[in-house]
């Protein structure tokens, strides 16, 4: 189903709050009050969204055009027999580059799930409206995080997160090569996975959010979401991150808050080996300090002194820096 733009911000903006929808539309696209609530009743009539209430308490939503959710047992499981049966055929009509992140980035967890989780079950939605398709990917399994705080020893599970932020870090290397939650994080608009009491966001040009839930939630839960008109590719992600003509996975992206957690402040040569654990396994480590107001003496010369006289073929390049941070950057630098 292919949408025109201003169908797209109506869809838009009913997907960011659905209250208030005929006002804003109508400034979004510069007409009347009375040509939006049209517009918004032609696209309820069409089943593109659907409408509760009356008068000044009318909420929009968008309506689902497909779901499928289906319950397997995950000993014999094959992902690639689970996208042509049950995903497939929910996105045949779609552009070639987004079935293409959809088969990669699905695949992926659900091989995850069957390969890492050590779960009995593996479950599986996919919902579809007229501006995004949405999957979940659950198992019943030991968590994603306490098994990474296991296979490293890590004092805490929020480091686990840390990790996979990083990239090339697996705890089957023998059979996988680290790099699909990495790169499927890259590729969709959303990337969510939520275990035990944490629960990880990366959303398409916004900060990475790491946030501590009240509620201690079994096994794995994996969400993507992707726009069903996205011009993204796989091979643009992937060619970002690779050395140019080795096409290997050479670049990494790092948030240093994820380092940060709440009520610290990066300040101690412990922190610093934490967040550059794992780093000499790349060529080019961007280092983004957004969200990070300011970095202590010693954890600035551990990173950047220390860690780098010692490790002279990779390469730190700290972005987003407040001055506070570049000042303490640079002091590491000058040794």
């Amino acid at each position: 189903m292919s949408i025109n733009e201003s169908t797209r911000i109506l869809l838009k903006l009913v997907s960011d709050n659905g209250k208030n929808v005929s006002s804003r539309l109508a400034s979004a696209l510069g007409i009347s009050r009375q040509a939006a609530s049209t517009r918004l009743r032609t696209a309820a009539s069409t089943g593109l969204i659907t409408k509760q209430g009356a008068g000044r308490g009318i909420e929009y939503a968008l309506a689902e055009l497909s779901r499928s959710h289906r319950e397997y047992g995950r000993e014999g499981l094959c992902e690639d027999r689970v996208w042509s049966s049950l995903f497939l055929p929910l996105v045949t009509d779609l552009p070639q580059n987004v079935r293409d992140i959809w088969n990669y980035g699905f695949t992926e967890m659900v091989n995850n799930a069957i390969d890492h989780s050590a779960a009995n079950k593996i479950s599986v939605w996919i919902v579809r409206n007229a501006l995004y398709t949405q999957a979940w990917v659950a198992d019943d399994g030991e968590g994603i995080f306490n098994k990474i705080q296991k296979a490293l020893n890590l004092y805490d599970p929020r480091e686990a997160i840390l990790e996979l932020a990083k990239g090339k870090f697996t705890t089957d290397p023998a059979h996988h090569s680290g790099e699909g939650i990495f790169f499927s994080s890259k590729v969709f608009d959303l990337f969510d996975i939520r275990s035990g009491n944490l629960y990880f966001m990366h959303e398409d040009g916004l900060n990475d959010v790491l946030i501590e839930r009240p509620k201690n939630a079994p096994g794995t839960l994996v969400v993507m979401q992707l726009m069903n008109d996205c011009t993204r590719t796989t091979k643009e992600i992937f060619d970002k991150f690779a050395s140019p003509e080795e096409y290997t996975f050479a670049k990494t992206i790092v948030p240093v808050r994820l380092g940060q957690y709440e009520g610290e402040k990066l300040v101690s040569r412990s922190q610093a080996k934490r967040l550059i654990f794992r780093f000499e396994k790349f060529k080019t480590v961007f280092l983004d300090f957004t969200g990070v107001e300011e970095i202590g003496q010693a954890f600035s010369d551990e990173v950047f002194r220390v860690f780098q006289n010692t490790h002279k073929d990779t390469k730190l390049v700290p972005v987003n820096m407040t001055p506070a941070v570049k000042d303490m950057v640079s002091r590491a630098k000058s040794g």
